[in-house]
Parts: structure tokens; sequence; C-alpha cells
């Protein structure tokens, strides 16, 4: 009777706007648990749904050609179902259809709510704030272990002139774990900051969807407050993330940061020649005046030496060992020296 009551009462299919808190396939089968969320995130609604086996393959497909990323927990979507009951496995919503533009119309909801919320706290601006070492050696990378994009990085910085010095923490870079697992990744760091120069956050490619834990709020403001420089390489080419709007450096992809690395060190390297080059020649010129000074000091001293004066004819008195200035210095009987430029002169005054 109850079947029977719903079948009548709820002939039509509807549109519902979901999320997936969890989904799994089974026997061909697409199994869904859909939530509906309150404020703060409170749970104000759950319905089991199911996908057959004769449609989900095809609506599931659709969904990750439109979005580019297969339907997975912690997405807003709007399906199309039909209401059914079964005596054996209860009420549950049978889906028909998906509509993949609302996914990615909630993606950019979210993520101009988390510009608007960075931007009321003042911290978009606050990496940029940051002063980076005249030489960034000591790099903290964020990436997945086993990611291509991490082992072109480190492959690029290998192959420079410059020795990098880089220490991987792994993380999740897509799907619903990501941000979680990206903001554990920066708190591992946070506990031995002082011993890096830069925090770099790497992935490679990927759709629009792939990279929405770039654009949500916890990551970004953990970022943005981030005490060292954070630079960005996600790999992506048409779209800014909002954790690229706050990071002191954004670059498209993980080689990109590579070169940019490589090239400050060109740069900073060229600087520091240039300093140590005029360095040199201020030395030089200081040594210079500094000579000079020594050679004007001793032609002083040279023309006022008693040397020079004895070959001129005059001679020194001196009695006792002290210089006899005026004839009130000796007395009658007293012995004198006469200092002359060959040899002197032992005298008794009368």
């Amino acid at each position: 009777m109850v079947e029977d009551a719903i079948r009548d009462c709820m002939p039509e299919t509807y549109l519902v706007q979901t999320e997936i808190a969890s989904l799994s396939e089974k026997g061909g089968h697409l199994y869904l648990d859909l939530v509906e969320k309150a404020d703060r995130g409170l749970l104000s609604a759950r319905m089991r749904a199911t996908c057959w086996q004769a449609r989900q393959a095809m609506l599931r497909a659709y969904f990750q050609q439109e979005t580019g990323m297969p339907l997975q927990a912690g997405l807003q979507i709007l399906i199309e179902v039909e209401v059914q009951y079964h005596p054996v496995y209860g009420l549950s919503l049978n889906i028909l259809n998906i509509d993949p533009r609302y996914t990615l119309g909630d993606l950019a909801r979210q993520r101009q709510e988390t510009i608007r919320q960075l931007t009321e706290e003042g911290v978009m601006d606050m990496q940029r704030a940051l002063s980076l070492p005249t030489l960034v050696r000591r790099l903290a990378v964020i990436s997945a272990s086993e990611a291509a994009g991490y082992g072109d990085f480190c492959h690029q910085l290998e192959e420079s002139p410059y020795r990098f010095s880089t220490t991987l923490f792994a993380a999740t870079m897509q799907g619903e774990r990501a941000e979680q697992s990206i903001i554990a990744a920066l708190e591992s760091i946070y506990r031995q900051v002082e011993d890096f120069d830069a925090v770099v956050i790497i992935r490679g490619g990927g759709a629009t969807t792939d990279l929405s834990c770039f654009d949500r709020y916890a990551l970004c403001a953990h970022c943005a407050q981030f005490p060292l420089p954070v630079l960005t390489g996600i790999g992506h080419t048409r779209d800014v993330s909002v954790l690229d709007m706050v990071a002191h450096q954004a670059l498209k992809t993980p080689t990109a940061v590579a070169a940019w690395l490589i090239e400050r060190m060109d740069s900073q390297r060229l600087r520091i020649d240039d300093m140590l080059r005029r360095l040199q020649q201020t030395a030089k010129r200081q040594l210079l005046i500094r000579q000079h000074r020594i050679e004007m000091l001793e032609q002083r001293l040279q023309s006022c030496s008693p040397e020079r004066i004895y070959r001129m004819g005059y001679s020194l008195l001196t009695s006792g060992g002290k210089l006899i200035r005026s004839v009130g210095d000796v007395t009658p009987g007293q012995t004198i020296t006469t200092h002359l430029a060959d040899g002197e002169i032992q005298s008794t005054v009368c």
C-alpha cells in the first residue's frame, strides 16, 4: 500500500539540488548517499539514490566530459529523479539525468565567496608583503609524491648550476581530501619553518573542477597567512585559482616555478657579482687614496727630520739628553753636545 501510494502521489520526475555525501558502485549500479545541509553545515536531510546500470555509465561519462572530473563525494549536483519505495529497501531516488552546469556554477559561487571572505578579513595581500631571501635555495615542496609535475620540477632544478635543497611534504592534490591534506602539509612545514626559504605548491594539469580545492577558503586562508613566501604552480593555463591570488608568486606549471627560481638565482648571482666588482673597485680606490696620504705624510716627516736640518747646516744642542733651546738652559762649566750631520762635538760652557 505504501509503494502504491507513493507511486500514485508522486508519478512525475523532480529536479533535486543536493550534495553527494558518498557513492559506490556494485554490480554495475551506482549507489549514492545524498544530503542537504543547513547553516554552519548542519545536516537537514538525507536520502539514498540509485543510478541503474543501463543509465549510470552514460551519465557518469557525460558528467566527466562536461566538467573534467568524475562524480565524487563533496560535489553539489542537480539531478532529475523519480521517487520510489520498495518494501524491502525502503524509500530512495532513482536518478534519470544530471546537469553538470549546476556543479560548475556552484564551484564559481564558492570561489567568489572565498574571495569576498578573504578580502573582508584583509589577508589577500599578506603574502606579497613578505620578502624573499636573496638566494632562495631551501624549498619545502607540497605535491603528490608520484606526480609527473613534481619529477619535472626536481629534474629542472637538478640540471641548473645551483644547489637547491628540496624537501617533499606529500599531499593529495585533488578530490575531496585535497584541501585538508595540503593544510596538514603546511602545518608540518610550520613546525620546522626555520629550515626553509619558501614553500612551493605544485601539481600537474587538470580540469576546472579538479582544481576546486584551490578555491576553498580554509586552504587559501592558511596560505595567505603563512610566514614563508608561497609559490604556486598548479598546472592550469586558463583560470587563476584563489590560491594563486593570495600566493607570493603564482606560476602556471611546476616547470615554470623551477624556471622562475633558476632565473632568480641567475639575476641574484649577477647582482652579487656586480656588488663584488664594485666593492673591489671601491677598495682599490680607497687603498690608492690612503697610499697617497701616507706618501704625503712621509714627505712632511722627511722635511722636518733632524737629518735634513743637519744637511742644511743647522745643528742641535743637548745636555744630559735634554734639548737646549735658550742660553738660560745652560750654566758655566756645564757639558753640552753639538749634533751635526756627520757627528757630535762635546763642549764646556765658559
